[in-house]
């Protein structure tokens, strides 16, 4: 990912009553909205830093997992956009800025709300 002045993301699905390709199908939904907005200035997969030898069903991607790029006076509008469409699922999401990094887990509705607010504090500090 470029690093320009803004707000790094990674999302990782990981609801254990999920496949993992159920997990990674999610993933490529919301990365496919993402893609679609003007807030976000990049969206990606996740590369496996340690791929199986001879993997090839992935793509050396992590399953479930993609990382966005947001410039910090859009992060108001994506944080509402997620609270929006991970509601209900099992999440993990990381979150970079200003040279600090955040990791939050949601199970659901109550730890995402909580996980979202603490992320927009973070970046707001």
């Amino acid at each position: 990912m470029a690093h320009s002045p803004g707000v790094r993301l990674k999302i990782n699905f990981n609801d254990p009553d999920l496949t993992m390709d159920q997990c990674d199908e999610l993933a490529q939904q919301l990365m496919a909205e993402l893609m679609e907005m003007d807030d976000v200035e990049e969206v990606v997969r996740v590369s496996d830093p340690n791929p199986p030898e001879g993997n090839k069903a992935l793509c050396g991607f992590l399953a479930g997992w993609l990382a966005a790029e947001v410039k910090l006076e859009h992060v108001k509008q994506f944080f509402g956009f997620l609270r929006e469409r991970l509601a209900g699922k099992s999440i993990e999401l990381e979150v970079e800025a200003n040279n600090r990094k955040l990791k939050l887990k949601a199970h659901n509705w109550e730890e995402l709300q909580a996980a979202i607010k603490a992320a927009q504090d973070f970046v707001t500090v």
